[in-house]
């Protein structure tokens, strides 16, 4: 397995900060923190949902949308988010 994407670990980074055991952190919330794009933080979210490192916890009525949306926390302390770890991103392969 190869490490962790830049987009990746600032938002797991971002969801990390904003979610607390009374809310979680909405899509958008994450992208802003993590100052990414929100197409780019979308389907990385989307990804990181598949692979078990954010957890949807429930979901939030909000103004700026007709459907709730989907609060995420990390998934459990025990779950790796990359093979080599966050330190791993700036290891040279070879």
């Amino acid at each position: 397995m190869r490490a962790c994407g830049e987009v990746r670990l600032a938002l797991y980074n971002a969801c990390r900060a904003l979610a607390t055991p009374e809310r979680g952190a909405t899509l958008r919330e994450m992208a802003l923190h993590a100052q990414v794009g929100f197409d780019a933080a979308r389907c990385t979210v989307r990804d990181m949902r598949r692979a078990g490192q954010l957890a949807p916890v429930r979901e939030r009525v909000v103004d700026y949308r007709n459907r709730p949306v989907v609060e995420y926390a990390p998934a459990e302390p025990g779950t790796q988010l990359c093979a080599a770890g966050s330190n791993g991103l700036w290891r040279v392969w070879g």
